[in-house]
């Protein structure tokens, strides 16, 4: 089989089968006809003809010649290592040869966070008595009170937010929790401050009403201006406005409040293992990183403080 043929088969098979996103498609078809590019290169035109070399050294010439980043060079070894293991399960070459070649190690990115006194600034940015207004502060109060991903946020439906009330009949009054569908469809519930309780129930009665008769009926908490769930590029341009009306000199995104969130609460002395649940992580190693931000902001705090901490 030829190379290019092979090729097609696969992204027929991701294309039909893992029902991709047309970017996520694109992205492939680039990464592979790279990947055929190095193979011709090399004098290889069957695909049965690769061997583990060969992949290995795609791999080294990515970093070589075009000075790709790991995270780059490990995302399109990825996809060609999905290629080979789909032709070997799919009985066209008789080993996968792409098995043992490993992404090239990356640098670990510490979890970038913005004070908690930014914070209250990017959040009072969008104080005002728009409609529009009204619902961005309800959205941004969500993210920082709860650290979910924006497209968890955006996700939520009305019945996902139980703002107060009697949780089981007998007068007891529960605390604010919101139920969160996080990745690989694991649903966590997550309490909800006192701040973004106000600002959601202020946005429910003064205008999602509002917003929700100019279109289709919908469970969407969040909406926009036209009556649809509000998008993940909708929440990206509120988060973004507000960034700028606080005239913050720190790049922000969406997961800037779940870096903050996280951040914040360590260093209010919460245990990490609440955090992990709290954020929906798998491994509580992806939660410490969060506490190596912290400790470099205590020794910092501590080497400006303390007056025997440097060397005169």
């Amino acid at each position: 089989m030829k190379v290019d043929t092979a090729v097609s088969r696969y992204l027929r098979h991701v294309a039909v089968e893992r029902g991709l996103a047309d970017n996520t498609l694109t992205a492939y078809r680039a990464d592979l006809g790279r990947y055929a590019e190095h193979l011709r290169a090399a004098g290889v035109d069957e695909i049965g003809a690769v061997r583990t070399p060969h992949v290995t050294g795609f791999v080294a010439g990515l970093r070589r010649d075009s000075g790709a980043a790991a995270s780059s060079t490990a995302r399109m070894l990825s996809t060609v290592r999905g290629l080979h293991r789909f032709l070997a399960e799919d009985g066209a070459v008789p080993e996968d040869v792409a098995a043992e070649v490993d992404p090239p190690k990356q640098p670990m990115r510490l979890p970038k966070a913005i004070t908690i006194d930014e914070m209250a600034r990017l959040l009072a940015a969008t104080d005002g008595d728009e409609p529009a207004r009204i619902r961005d502060k309800a959205l941004l109060e969500v993210l920082y009170a709860t650290g979910t991903r924006v497209s968890e946020a955006v996700g939520l439906d009305v019945d996902d937010v139980a703002i107060g009330g009697d949780g089981n009949g007998d007068g007891a009054t529960i605390g604010e929790m919101v139920r969160v569908l996080g990745k690989g469809g694991k649903q966590r519930m997550v309490p909800v401050g006192g701040y973004a309780v106000s600002a959601v129930q202020d946005y429910l009665v003064r205008v999602r009403p509002v917003f929700a008769v100019r279109g289709t009926a919908t469970p969407a908490l969040f909406l926009g201006a036209r009556g649809g769930r509000l998008s993940r590029q909708s929440a990206w341009l509120v988060i973004q406005a507000a960034a700028e009306r606080a005239n913050l000199a720190a790049h922000i995104s969406p997961h800037t409040f779940r870096h903050s969130f996280a951040t914040h609460l360590l260093q209010g002395g919460a245990d990490v293992r609440v955090v992990q649940e709290l954020l929906g992580h798998a491994s509580v190693a992806t939660t410490q990183l969060y506490t190596l931000v912290t400790a470099d902001s205590l020794r910092d705090m501590y080497t400006s403080a303390h007056p025997r901490a440097r060397w005169s």
